[in-house]
Formats: C-alpha cells, sequence, structure tokens
C-alpha cells in the first residue's frame, strides 16, 4: 500500500496544482525539491517520485509538443443505475462487458471513483464540481411533479466547456428540473440536447408514468425545446447512439473541439408495468440466465456496452480519437432490492443505490487519453465525481474561477502522471432529513444513521454459478473488440497489457471477518471503518478509535460542512404538471400556464384529480 500525505491541503493538492499550473513540469521539480513533500517522505521516496515524475515528463513531452494548443475532445459516456460489479473488468462472468473492459485495460480504471448514491445529486455534482449539500440537492430525487431543479445561480460544467470554445452537447438524461425551460439543458449551457427531461421512461415510447398519481401517462422526449416522436418504436439506447455517432461524424473538428456528455438510460428500468426492456436479438444471447429479470438486465448492460463500441469506432473514423479524453462510469450503484430493482449486483460491497454504503456510492469507472504517460493501469487514488469538472477543464486548459467555489480538486496531473497519494475529503452526503451521514477523510468513513430504515444496509448481491459462455475465451473476447483494436493502434511501442492482472486488481476483495469484529447499527450509532483495510465495511472501529482525537476532530468537520450547507431545493408536487394538460407531454408547466394555455378552471381541475385519485385508491 502506497503512504498517503496527512494533510490535502499542503501536500498532494500542492503537487497536483505545481503539476497542472507547468507547462514543462519544472515548476513541480522546484516546488518538490523546496515544499512539504521533501519534508515528509524519505530520501529514497523522494528520489522515486523525481525519477518517475522525470520520466514521465519526458514521455510525454513529444505529445505536449504535439498537441499544443489544441484542446481535446471531452467524451463523457454514463450509465444509470449499473451496478458496481456489472462490468466484467471487475471479475465478474455472470455477463461480459468487452467494449467498455477494452476501454478500461486500454486506459485507466479508476478504481475508487466515488458519486452521490441517487440520480439527482450525482448528476448536480457532476455538473457543478461541487457536494449536493452546497447546491440544495442533497435531499433524494426530482421527481416529475415537483416544481424545483438545479438552482439558476449555479455554474455548470456545460457553460465553462461552452465559454471556452466548446461544442457543448447532452443526449439523454437531464433530470435536474423542467418545471420552468429556464431549468432545462440548453438554458444551462447545452448548446445541444437530444433526450429527457424526467427522471426515466419507456425505451421504446418515451413515455413516463408517474407511480401513485393519477397523472395521465406522458411523453418525455425532445430535440433541443421542440417536443420529438421520430423516436417512438425505436429503443432508446440505440437512439442515443445513432445520435452520439451522428453529432461525431459531423462535427467540424476544425472549427471548435466536441464537449459530449452521452447520458444513457441504460439500465435503469422503465416503468413500473414493464420495467425490463431489451430488443429480443439482445435477449438470446442470454438464455443461460434462468431468472428472466436478470436475462433481460443482462440484455439491456449489453447494448449499453455496444454503444460504447460505437461510440469508439466513430471517433476513431472521423479521426478524433487520438485527441480525446473518454471518460466512462455510472452515476450511482444500481438497486438489487426496492423501486425500480434491476438484479443490479454490487458485490462484494455492502448496500446499493439510495443508501450510505460503498454499495451505493462507489460506481465502477474508466478513463483513456493519449496523454496520459501510462496506460493500461489501476489507479487508486480516490476520485469524487465533483472531481471531473476540475479535472478536465485542467486537461483543457481551462483556468476556473476561484468564486465557483468549487468541491472537486483537479486530479488531472495525478492521474496523468499515476500519482495517487492524495489523501482525499469526501462528503458523500449529510441528510437531515432521514437522517444520515456519509463522509470519508482519507482512509476513514463515517456513517451515522441511514437511508429506508436499514432495508439496504446488508450485503445484497453474490457472485452467480452461472456464467457467460464467452468468459471461457475471456482474453480473446477482449481482444476482438474493434475497442481493443482501435486503441491498440494508438498506444504505439508501448507494452503490451496484461489483462488477467489488470482484472485481478481491479477486483474487490473483502477482508477476512474475525471473531472481535464490531457489526456496525447505523441507526444506534456512529460507526466508523478503516477503507484500506476494510473495503465492504464489515467492522465498526468507533469503539476502538472513539478516544482519539482524530475522531473529535472530523466529527467537528462534519458539523462545519453541515452548517455551511445550503438549505434542500425540495418542493412538494404540483398537480398542475399533468401530462392531460398539455397533449399528454412532460413539459415547463409553469410557463405554458403562465403563457395562457387553454385550461379548465382550477376549482374544476382539483376536484377531477380528487375524483381521479379516489378511483385510483379504489
Amino acid at each position: 500500500m502506497k503512504k498517503q500525505t496527512t494533510d490535502p491541503t499542503l501536500h498532494g493538492v500542492t503537487v497536483v496544482n505545481a503539476l497542472s499550473t507547468s507547462a514543462d513540469g519544472v515548476a513541480a521539480l522546484f516546488w518538490i525539491l523546496h515544499g512539504p513533500v521533501l519534508s515528509s517522505l524519505g530520501i529514497m521516496q523522494t528520489l522515486v517520485l523525481l525519477l518517475a515524475l522525470i520520466l514521465a515528463l519526458t514521455l510525454a513531452a513529444g505529445q505536449d509538443d504535439e498537441d499544443e494548443g489544441r484542446k481535446p475532445h471531452i467524451i463523457i459516456i454514463m450509465a444509470d443505475d449499473l451496478g458496481f460489479d456489472d462490468v466484467s473488468f471487475r471479475g465478474s462472468n455472470r455477463f461480459l462487458t468487452p467494449n467498455i473492459d477494452a476501454l478500461a485495460y486500454n486506459g485507466v480504471i479508476i478504481n475508487d471513483l466515488y458519486t452521490p448514491a441517487m440520480c439527482t445529486p450525482s448528476r448536480a455534482a457532476l455538473l457543478t464540481g461541487k457536494y449536493p449539500i452546497n447546491t440544495g440537492m442533497q435531499q433524494y430525487v426530482i421527481v416529475n411533479d415537483q416544481p424545483w431543479g438545479l438552482p439558476l445561480n449555479e455554474t455548470t460544467m456545460a457553460q465553462i466547456f461552452r465559454s471556452s470554445g466548446y461544442r457543448t452537447n447532452l443526449l439523454g438524461k437531464w433530470h435536474l428540473g423542467m418545471f420552468q425551460r429556464n431549468y432545462t439543458p440548453t438554458e444551462r449551457g447545452f448548446d445541444h440536447h437530444l433526450g429527457y427531461l424526467g427522471a426515466y421512461v419507456d425505451y421504446y415510447d418515451q413515455t413516463y408514468q408517474q407511480n401513485g398519481k393519477p397523472y395521465a401517462r406522458g411523453h418525455d422526449f425532445r430535440n433541443d425545446l421542440k417536443v420529438s416522436r421520430d423516436q417512438v418504436g425505436h429503443y432508446v439506447t440505440d437512439v442515443l447512439t445513432d445520435a452520439a455517432v451522428e453529432l461525431i461524424t459531423t462535427h467540424n473538428a476544425s472549427a471548435q473541439p466536441l464537449f459530449l456528455l452521452l447520458s444513457h438510460l441504460a439500465p435503469h428500468a422503465a416503468n413500473t408495468d414493464d420495467p425490463m426492456q431489451a430488443p429480443m436479438e439482445e435477449l438470446a444471447q442470454f438464455e443461460y440466465l434462468t431468472n428472466i429479470t436478470e436475462r433481460y438486465y443482462a440484455a439491456m448492460v449489453s447494448r449499453l456496452d455496444k454503444s460504447v463500441g460505437r461510440v469508439i469506432d466513430a471517433l476513431a473514423q472521423q479521426q478524433l480519437l487520438e485527441h480525446s479524453i473518454v471518460l466512462f462510469l455510472s452515476d450511482n450503484g444500481g438497486p438489487t432490492l426496492g423501486e425500480h430493482s434491476t438484479t443490479a449486483s454490487n458485490y462484494p460491497l455492502r448496500g446499493q443505490k439510495h443508501s450510505p454504503w460503498e454499495g451505493g456510492i462507489r460506481s465502477s469507472a474508466a478513463i483513456w487519453s493519449k496523454r496520459f504517460s501510462r496506460l493500461g493501469r489501476v489507479w487508486r487514488q480516490r476520485f469524487y465525481i465533483g472531481d471531473v469538472l476540475p479535472t478536465l477543464a485542467a486537461a483543457a486548459g481551462i483556468q476556473l474561477n476561484s468564486s465557483l467555489q468549487l468541491d472537486g480538486l483537479n486530479l488531472w496531473p495525478a492521474l496523468m502522471y499515476d500519482y495517487d497519494a492524495v489523501e482525499r475529503e469526501i462528503v458523500h452526503n449529510i441528510d437531515n432529513s432521514v437522517p444520515y451521514v456519509s463522509y470519508v477523510h482519507g482512509r476513514w468513513k463515517f456513517v451515522n444513521g441511514t437511508t429506508s430504515r436499514g432495508q439496504y444496509d446488508g450485503w445484497l448481491s453474490v457472485r452467480h454459478n452461472q456464467s457467460d459462455p464467452r468468459a471461457d475465451h475471456y482474453e480473446e473476447v477482449i481482444r476482438n473488440t474493434s475497442v481493443w483494436q482501435q486503441l491498440q493502434e494508438l498506444r504505439g511501442n508501448l507494452a503490451s497489457i496484461n489483462i488477467s492482472s489488470m482484472r485481478e486488481e481491479a477486483t474487490v476483495k473483502c477482508r477476512e471477518p474475525q471473531p472481535d469484529d464490531v457489526p456496525c447499527l447505523p441507526l444506534e450509532g456512529l460507526c466508523v471503518f478503516d477503507m484500506d483495510e476494510d473495503p465492504c465495511e464489515q467492522n465498526n472501529i468507533y469503539e476502538k478509535m472513539r478516544d482519539g482525537r482524530f475522531i473529535t476532530e472530523y466529527l467537528q468537520r462534519i458539523e462545519e460542512f453541515n452548517r455551511k450547507a445550503r438549505p434542500p431545493g425540495n418542493k412538494p408536487a404540483d398537480p398542475q404538471c399533468d401530462p392531460r394538460y398539455y397533449n399528454n407531454e412532460w413539459t415547463w408547466w409553469q410557463d405554458e400556464r403562465n403563457a395562457g394555455v387553454t385550461r379548465l378552471p382550477m376549482y374544476f381541475e382539483y376536484f377531477l384529480v380528487t375524483l381521479m385519485w379516489i378511483w385510483w385508491s379504489y
């Protein structure tokens, strides 16, 4: 295990920032020689660090010269509710994800990428670089009938990149507010949006039926601000992938760099009347899975995997791949049980989506760029989804204004030069409505309270005996993908990749239970875990550590975050959203209402809604 620096504001972060602000690395070398890193490391450790940095800078020099003045294309592919163990580079053979795996092995597996535990706060953190507690997005998600969204005074990643010359595009899910038009994507920095505004839709007709409410089933799919029904009858994963390929194919790279957030529905469940949906030809590949829900889930993930392959192919064919940064991740852990459950697996982690545990907040992720000093590795730096904004901005040479007050760190130099010892502090969430706290500082994780009365507190996933027949020839399958071949061609004469070694390194292993282990009962008291030794959160060490000074300091730190948190933006449901009033469309209903859309008298509307609710309940 690599030694971590003890103060992120003095050690690791300063190293990172020195590297990021120095074109040739000389300033970074000077800082290391004269700064606190030298005093905190031994002589041999310092020499090793310096030699590694010099080698990395030397290897990167030619690439830096070649790319001088060229902003990289930014491609982010986000899955929705994908389980931690549902990419096969983590070691599972339940079903394979050969294209995602090929991207991971040729790039960098981000071993410890953390997100909020649900869709809305996760997307808010990605686009703002802030903790949800600092944007008012910390409580649950935006339900379609609720009139609130990402505050308009928050600057988004799309606005930042567009102001720096990028053509910004969102394909797929938004889920950050739609009750007024000025909360929607093309009003928040995206030049183009094709997709849906709410939580999820049917995979074929792009409609959303809100559970427990008598609203009409409404269509939710737009091309920029215009309703688009051209996609009805087509599988939405393919619709979004086709749009991504077309966008890449028609993009004028000589005019401006490309920013693309491909925000998939897959493998999130659809409406409750038909939650699991996949093309029949995709289903046919997974007949070995006897559980029909599991078979559908495998097919939904498989189609997502094919999407990744098609995007990489399109970038290569347009000669954009060499100058691109491609990031794949999930917005949160998968739902194994409960609402919108899909049989997603977060094995061997504790918990799932909508929980404070690793299974809800740890995302399987990979990133590729030709700029990296070393490809084909597992990066163990703890990385928060809010770090994506400042990290990619640094990669693009974008100077961020300190007035943004980001919580995310610029870890681009650490990622680029394979440095993984920044001691990261992450506020996973503080939700006073439940209440619960999930917080990590370095190796120490604190959990107090939980969600759903503890329904998701256990270890909910297991590895299945049923395995993909292709797993017998796993490496061959990976090497035969077009993704592997495209990325290998760009590797040049670099050392070959050891797939089995990387897969083994990316497989999370729980510690062996010990007789003196103490269970965590978060509804009864505080739990503390040593995440370096106990990644599966099996042993609560609070009683052993409670007299230590650091416990008091970290609890004070949590209270400080809580005191400064922005009040939650949640608003109660507004029945005026009902799609029946707007041609059966989910839309920015407050604007439509204020614009004088023909309506029934309000008292009569409430009477009808009440009558329908009685009928619905009966």
